[in-house]
């Protein structure tokens, strides 16, 4: 059949050289057509990224301010805590007071009424006892 073509070594040399390149071309990467929204898509994807980081950090900054809250609600329950235990001190305090200062009216009164040592110390055993 290449008799028929007339071709000679050197039409074949091209024509294979001509298959080469053709074969190349097709795996050569093909400039692709550029989308017109593509700035768009990253403006819009930095966009969503800024509000996803913006919200975060929102959520951190109301879960920090929730745990301050609490922190301040166990603080000021201690407080509240401490200073019912100190006016409730205080009240036992000025009852032991006032029960000492009665008992030492009555051994001062005690010791002016009664006449006998014995009478004295045994009116002091029950008041002490």
């Amino acid at each position: 059949m290449s008799h028929l073509k007339n071709t000679g070594f050197a039409d074949r040399l091209t024509a294979q050289q001509e298959a080469k390149k053709a074969m190349l071309a097709k795996f050569k990467a093909k400039p692709a057509v550029q989308d017109p929204d593509f700035d768009k898509r990253e403006e819009l994807r930095a966009a969503e990224l800024e509000a996803v980081r913006a919200a975060r950090a929102e959520a951190k900054e109301k879960a920090r301010l929730e745990a301050l809250a609490r922190e301040e609600e166990v603080a000021a329950a201690r407080r509240a805590e401490r200073k019912e235990r100190k006016a409730l001190e205080a009240a036992e305090m000025r009852v032991r007071k006032e029960e000492k200062a009665k008992g030492r009216d009555e051994l001062r009164a005690l010791g002016k009424t009664s006449n006998s040592k014995a009478s004295r110390a045994h009116a002091w055993g029950n008041l002490l006892g």
